[in-house]
């Protein structure tokens, strides 16, 4: 007996639609993110952009990320 094997991302791809479609999206978001560990250290970050930046210069930072 010979397997199909799908390749991941097509797996993936399905099983966030199954997600979505029996949780809704922001159930399935709220369970996909769970498994997100992030990155960088948000409390040193934040200490050095904190003592450094002001609100002015925080807001043109996110604006220019986007």
């Amino acid at each position: 007996m010979t397997v199909d094997q799908k390749p991941l991302a097509q797996i993936t791809e399905e099983a966030i639609r199954l997600l979505i479609r029996e949780l809704g999206v922001v159930s399935a978001l709220r369970f996909l993110n769970q498994f997100s560990i992030g990155q960088g250290n948000y409390t040193e970050d934040r200490r050095i952009w904190a003592d450094t930046l002001n609100i002015g210069e925080i807001v043109a930072h996110i604006e220019n990320k986007r």
